[in-house]
């Protein structure tokens, strides 16, 4: 809140009230933008970076209509969308992101907490209107709106990625060659990645003190858990954190052999991060990046598959192995099943067993009905 219980963002903390400017529209649009992003980082929270983009939208939507807040209406923000669908052809999450950032600016100069509205009355003779509705914007009805292209490995192609790892530990050490340890780090990241269901920003953020033990499955050791500390934020707040649970021994066993016989050797005295470089500092997402698509590449397989396919492969693997829903979907962090359900993309095996088990028992009940 501001002095004497005044909202953050009001038109009387960033407006002086009854003072005419030179240039007045430009100087109440400034005020209104200092405003919005005083409430949004000061009473909101909100990253200051996220902040920053939604304010630039607003300015680009006003710099497209030629007019001021004051001024725009349903019909000059349809006529920006349609410049942007069909001549800037962005993407579709891309332009819900404009539509969301526009119809919250809205919402703040409409809302008679913030004074906006009697502000522009007394100037202009007018006052801004929400010009984002139901019918001109579009809905967010799936989580991923990447390449359609985009999809999992494989059983066979992840066994192939990973023999491979392997085989490149194995050839570097028997012919004594540089980059063993690499290719060690390599190996145990890319099967960490899968085994966890992990983006490349969480892969890339653990520590090694993220793994703990599980109560109720002791057999993993002390590699029953993973804690993500780097999960996807949602707009504006901090990266989510959640608990995977471990669901592979070879997993567990390949970290275990990577954190007690290789780490110690490489690690940087000063940081737990478990994947680092030759000179000891945590690896970045885009190394990730960089290394899936060097082993992608030399084994030939579609270019079209990105660290993030690993992700894909582990709910789509555990779907076909009949692992509840419910529980991928908390595994994976996602808020609705509908996001889980668009990472699955199962095989046409398990699809064909499916279908199979279907048509049975129709043909059952029909059998059964006939018998009546």
């Amino acid at each position: 809140m501001g002095p004497k219980g005044v909202p953050l963002g009001s038109a009387s903390l960033v407006l002086a009230p009854g003072v005419s400017f030179l240039n007045e529209e430009e100087a109440v649009f400034s005020a209104m933008l200092e405003g919005w992003r005083a409430q949004r980082v000061g009473g909101r929270n909100l990253k200051a970076s996220g902040v920053r983009s939604d304010v630039n939208t607003v300015q680009r939507f006003t710099k497209s209509a030629g007019a001021f807040p004051w001024q725009w209406s349903a019909a000059l923000f349809d006529e920006w969308m349609q410049d942007l669908v069909t001549v800037h052809r962005l993407a579709p999450s891309t332009i819900r992101g404009y539509q969301n950032a526009v119809a919250q600016f809205c919402d703040f100069v409409c809302s008679p907490h913030y004074d906006w509205v009697a502000e522009c009355e007394a100037r202009f003779g007018t006052h801004p209107v929400q010009v984002c509705t139901e019918w001109n914007t579009s809905r967010h009805l799936q989580d991923y709106e990447g390449d359609p292209k985009r999809r999992p490995l494989t059983r066979a192609e992840l066994q192939r990625l990973f023999d491979y790892a392997d085989g490149q530990v194995d050839s570097r050490l028997d012919t004594g060659r540089k980059g063993a340890f690499i290719a060690y780090r390599d190996a145990t990241m890319f099967k960490v990645a899968y085994a966890w269901g992990l983006r490349a920003r969480e892969v890339a953020g653990l520590d090694v003190t993220d793994f703990y033990r599980n109560a109720h499955a002791p057999e993993f050791g002390p590699f029953g858990m993973l804690l993500v500390r780097n999960g996807k934020a949602s707009r504006g707040g901090p990266p989510k954190r959640r608990s995977v649970a471990t669901m592979h021994r070879w997993a567990a066993e390949a970290v275990k052999d990577y954190v007690e016989n290789i780490w110690p050797l490489v690690r940087n005295e000063s940081s737990n991060a478990l994947w680092v470089s030759e000179r000891g500092r945590r690896i970045r997402p885009g190394e990730v990046a960089r290394r899936f698509g060097e082993y992608r590449d030399e084994l030939g397989l579609d270019s079209v598959l990105s660290p993030h396919a690993l992700r894909h492969s582990y709910v789509t693997h555990l779907t076909e192995d009949g692992v509840d829903p419910l529980f991928i979907q908390r595994q994976v962090g996602h808020a609705f099943g509908s996001t889980t359900a668009i990472y699955t993309s199962v095989s046409g095996e398990f699809a064909n067993t499916m279908m199979r088990k279907a048509i049975s028992a129709l043909l059952q009940a029909a059998e059964t009905e006939g018998r009546k």
